[in-house]
């Protein structure tokens, strides 16, 4: 059921917006469509949304360093995005988010907006709430992910979402210095939340990493992923940082955070070609965190077989599951296109799936990702049935007995089909799991 807030919120939305095509343009990538698996739908809290900024004094300066050929120190400052359970407010508006992403070279950068769910610094809904550091991808804005930060936020998550800035993403040369960034920014934050940055909100000790595409990557090595030295990419860091960092480095260690209680990486980024934690994987062996993986299987930015699906088959000692949208690309972990990116298809591209519409991944990944956080983070063991899938691809289950209706949803067990999926609405899906070595 849809919690009155969220009816009232929607009713809102679709007096200002008349018309079935404005309604959809309206209604918020948090709140997910008809379809969507029952997971997906938003939990029984308002969203919140704040923002803060966090100093880290003299850090290491990966992109300095990188440009230099040596060390180089910096300070550092993030800028962070905090989506959080709140109490409703009424009347109150939602807020809408501003971001840009790097244009086409030779075009200028691409400035959009996305319809928000939340209310901006509204009053939190009690405290001691799991927390979720959750990285966008590279050269991304957290914005992207307002599909996932929102709606994870009405079930009693608070999300801490920061901006990477990453240079450009045509400017190739640079990209290496996000292995040391990413992880580094992560634990940033983490060293934050255990500091007191958000008080009585959140229940420090219950910690889970989200990530996509390089976020993925970022959110892997802060769960003990170890970088090879011999990585052709690794390797176009300065020498004293692969020294340092790769391996068993000295500062190696301070990649990784302790007691991280899940991982979930979308498109990570980090297998081959590049193979940073080495052509067989072995780096991934010290992640010990419970994982979801979730890719798409015609991903033409980080592949499928050899990049994300050798993450999860590579990650032995992780109890682990993997998810595979069959026929999707890359760009699963962003929300739908917003309206001021449908005029270049460079900028269309950052946001859609070329198969898929890109409404339903956000459910489906949506779905998964609650069912996963609720066991790992909560506790709920009810939530595992979501996983125990009768067989690992989803296409073809026939329901059995009574359907109660078109619009019938599994209750597993006693149909070979995915719980909670709607009668004829699971197709082209595959979930994997390994128990951990």
């Amino acid at each position: 059921m849809i919690a009155a807030w969220l009816r009232a919120a929607l009713a809102g939305l679709l007096v200002l917006a008349p018309g079935l095509a404005a309604a959809q343009a309206q209604r918020p990538p948090s709140v997910p469509d008809i379809d969507a698996p029952e997971l997906a739908a938003p939990g029984p809290y308002a969203a919140g949304m704040a923002q803060r900024i966090i100093a880290i004094h003299d850090r290491v300066d990966p992109l300095a360093s990188l440009i230099a050929g040596h060390e180089e120190r910096a300070d550092r400052v993030l800028h962070l995005r905090i989506w959080y359970p709140a109490r409703a407010v009424p009347g109150a508006a939602a807020v809408t988010y501003h971001a840009s992403l790097t244009g086409e070279p030779g075009h200028p950068d691409a400035a959009f907006t996305v319809p928000g769910l939340a209310v901006a610094d509204a009053p939190a809904a009690g405290g001691n709430y799991p927390v979720i550091v959750l990285s966008h991808g590279y050269n991304n804005d957290p914005v992207m992910l307002s599909w996932l930060g929102e709606n994870l936020a009405t079930k009693g998550y608070v999300v801490v979402a920061p901006e990477h800035r990453d240079p450009p993403i045509w400017d190739r040369a640079k990209a290496p210095a996000a292995l040391l960034t990413r992880p580094l920014d992560i634990i940033g934050c983490l060293t934050a939340l255990h500091a007191g940055l958000l008080g009585k909100l959140v229940d420090a000790d219950r910690i889970a990493l989200v990530g996509y595409s390089y976020g993925g990557y970022g959110v892997l090595a802060v769960a003990g992923a170890r970088l090879d030295p011999a990585s052709p990419v690794v390797a176009m860091l300065p020498h004293d940082l692969v020294a340092a960092y790769a391996a068993n480095g000295a500062r190696a260690a301070s990649l990784t955070a302790q007691g991280v209680r899940a991982v979930v990486a979308i498109s990570p980024a980090g297998g081959a070609p590049w193979s940073v934690w080495g052509p067989d994987g072995a780096g991934l062996a010290a992640v010990h965190a419970p994982l979801l993986v979730i890719v798409g299987s015609a991903d033409r930015t980080v592949g499928y077989e050899k990049g994300p699906a050798a993450i999860f088959a590579d990650a032995i000692h992780a109890d682990r599951h993997l998810l595979v949208i069959k026929g999707a690309g890359h760009d699963i972990g962003t929300g739908p296109p917003p309206a001021e990116m449908h005029n270049s298809l460079w900028d269309f591209d950052w946001f859609a799936d070329p198969v898929w519409r890109k409404d339903r991944i956000n459910a489906i990944a949506t779905h998964f990702i609650t069912a996963f956080l609720d066991s790992k983070l909560k506790g709920d063991a009810s939530r595992d049935a979501y996983f125990a899938v009768p067989t690992e691809d989803s296409d073809g289950a026939a329901w059995q007995g009574a359907t109660n209706g078109y619009a019938a949803m599994s209750q597993g067990a006693a149909n070979p089909t995915w719980k909670g999926f709607w009668r004829g609405h699971q197709d082209g899906l595959i979930l994997r799991h390994r128990d951990a070595q």
